[in-house]
């Protein structure tokens, strides 16, 4: 579906500045009056918004440009980002082959079994929504992707109904939308490559933002659960089977 988005978005833009072009090409502007005027006089009227007459050929260089200048910044980035990237992604595996998950599971259980009461303790779900929840805290968005997309697979062997998202689900994609984020080191790291003086000054800001659209996240969903047009079947594995 984001892709369909994309691409619709893309080809929308990429049409319209081509028909512009087009009509500007074939449709010839007015030949602007002959006003002598100090720069004095031009600085008072303040900025003027003229319209934009570039030609096709014009404007398939700039979308050219664009897109090189756009291909160029990317590269930079991404090459910027890798010892940031390289050493958060390494703590995360570390901590997970030395069981620091599981401790980190049992610790949060109170609270990860409050928020999804149809999910099993011990369950593979818990450890897959904890790795995507704490790599959301360090702001790494790629390395919370696979866990994410790992824990709705594993969220899914728990839905009775397959073709519909379960309270769970429904409850984990909130989080995972809104995540409270503690330490943003991908948004620091772009500050930094942009040379910022203050590469961590919008850190408070983030963490007051976050974690309010946490709470109405969770909220929300809690609400709309109880609601009969949202509620959901419970799942056929009863969450104290075991215990």
């Amino acid at each position: 579906m984001l892709n369909k988005i994309w691409f619709w978005l893309l080809l929308i833009g990429i049409v319209y500045g081509f028909g512009k072009a087009a009509w500007n090409s074939f449709s010839p502007s007015p030949a602007p009056a002959a006003v002598e005027s100090t720069v004095d006089e031009e600085a008072a009227k303040g900025p003027t918004s003229g319209r934009d007459n570039r030609n096709l050929k014009e404007m398939g260089k700039d979308i050219n440009a664009a897109a090189l200048d756009a291909a160029q910044l990317s590269v930079t980035i991404c090459i910027g980002l890798i010892g940031i990237m390289a050493l958060w992604l390494g703590l995360l595996n570390i901590a997970r082959d030395a069981g620091l998950v599981d401790a980190l599971a049992r610790l949060l259980s109170p609270m990860m079994r409050w928020l999804f009461p149809e999910v099993p303790d011990g369950h593979p779900a818990q450890g897959a929504m904890l790795m995507n929840i704490s790599a959301n805290i360090l702001g790494l968005d790629n390395a919370a992707t696979p866990m994410g997309l790992k824990a709705m697979q594993e969220l899914q062997t728990l839905n009775p109904q397959k073709d519909t998202a379960s309270n769970s689900m429904a409850m984990f994609l909130a989080i995972n939308t809104s995540n409270v984020t503690i330490v943003p080191f991908t948004i620091i790291g772009y500050r930094v490559l942009k040379g910022s003086a203050d590469p961590a000054g919008p850190l408070a800001g983030i963490i007051l933002t976050t974690t309010v659209t946490t709470i109405v996240a969770i909220i929300a969903v809690r609400m709309l659960q109880k609601l009969p047009r949202y509620a959901a079947t419970e799942s056929v594995v009863s969450p104290r089977e075991d215990s």
